[in-house]
């Protein structure tokens, strides 16, 4: 079976106190216990702070250009459906440059696993206004603070078609473990954002900020209703009301699962004949 050491590379080089400590080691966790090693999971990486896992976690993995780990991790999928493939991602990154891809790969239903850093801002370009800044930001690139309301990723996914919707804190390993183990088990795509306090560049949104303004969803709340997920993640945009946990899980075909060519064996088992000598002498 393996283990967390398995699973690390280099030692990680986030500011001390920085979120992304706690979402990776939940990452190498989860992993390890839904008994996976480096060889049998993808990791497509996104470009920022949550990008430089690429150093620090071990696995099969890309890193990316900015905003194009959805579509590497979708073409990974459609390579081989049978393996885990998970999009390590920040909100600048899958929000803002990569906004398309994500709205498409919601729509789409893809069968991937795409783990949000969503700590309001550029960390890695020094705290520059994200998506999800709130509105009246200020920044280095809005000294008088950002104009545009922030995008709401829980009810944008919703909306698009995301079959498993989540988020988490970073303040809580736990929480965020069990979300993404969820994540990679369900059958679909899957979002699991994170709230991660930037602790360099962003004052407002800190781990105190976020234990006082969020809070878990109650047992007895049923995941598989669309409206009351709505309104429970519009309240982050009308109350500055953050819920954590399993937002909305829904159950209908992936992407894979509907074509043809996937229904027998994966791409990576095929036999391919390829005459690599018609091939060159095109080229001669």
């Amino acid at each position: 079976m393996s283990t967390i050491q398995d699973f690390s590379g280099y030692a990680p080089t986030w500011c001390p106190g920085c979120g992304d400590w706690g979402i990776g080691i939940a990452i190498k966790t989860a992993l390890v216990q839904m008994g996976l090693d480096p060889s049998s999971v993808m990791v497509i990486f996104g470009i920022g702070c949550s990008g430089n896992m690429n150093d620090f976690l071990n696995a099969y993995a890309i890193h990316s250009l900015h905003g194009r780990a959805l579509p590497n991790a979708i073409g990974a999928k459609l390579a081989n459906h049978k393996m885990p493939v998970v999009a390590v991602v920040g909100d600048g990154d899958c929000y803002g440059e990569g906004g398309n891809h994500f709205i498409h790969a919601c729509r789409g239903n893809h069968d991937i696993t795409v783990i949000v850093h969503d700590n309001g801002v550029y960390g890695l370009t020094t705290g520059q206004v994200a998506p999800t800044s709130q509105k009246g930001f200020k920044s280095k690139s809005t000294p008088s603070g950002i104009i545009e309301t922030p995008i709401n990723p829980l009810t944008l996914a919703l909306t698009q078609g995301a079959t498993y919707v989540a988020q988490t804190f970073a303040g809580n390993v736990n929480h965020v473990v069990e979300m993404i183990k969820e994540g990679i088990k369900h059958k679909g795509f899957s979002l699991i954002n994170v709230l991660q306090p930037c602790v360099t560049f962003n004052k407002i949104n800190t781990y105190k900020y976020y234990l006082q303004h969020s809070y878990k969803l109650p047992d007895e709340y049923k995941k598989d209703n669309l409206e009351e997920a709505m309104r429970k993640g519009n309240e982050m945009t009308t109350a500055e009301k953050f819920p954590l946990g399993i937002l909305y899980q829904s159950h209908r075909q992936a992407f894979s699962d509907e074509l043809p060519q996937l229904a027998q064996a994966a791409l990576t088992e095929k036999q391919r004949f390829v005459n690599f000598e018609n091939l060159y002498s095109d080229f001669l």
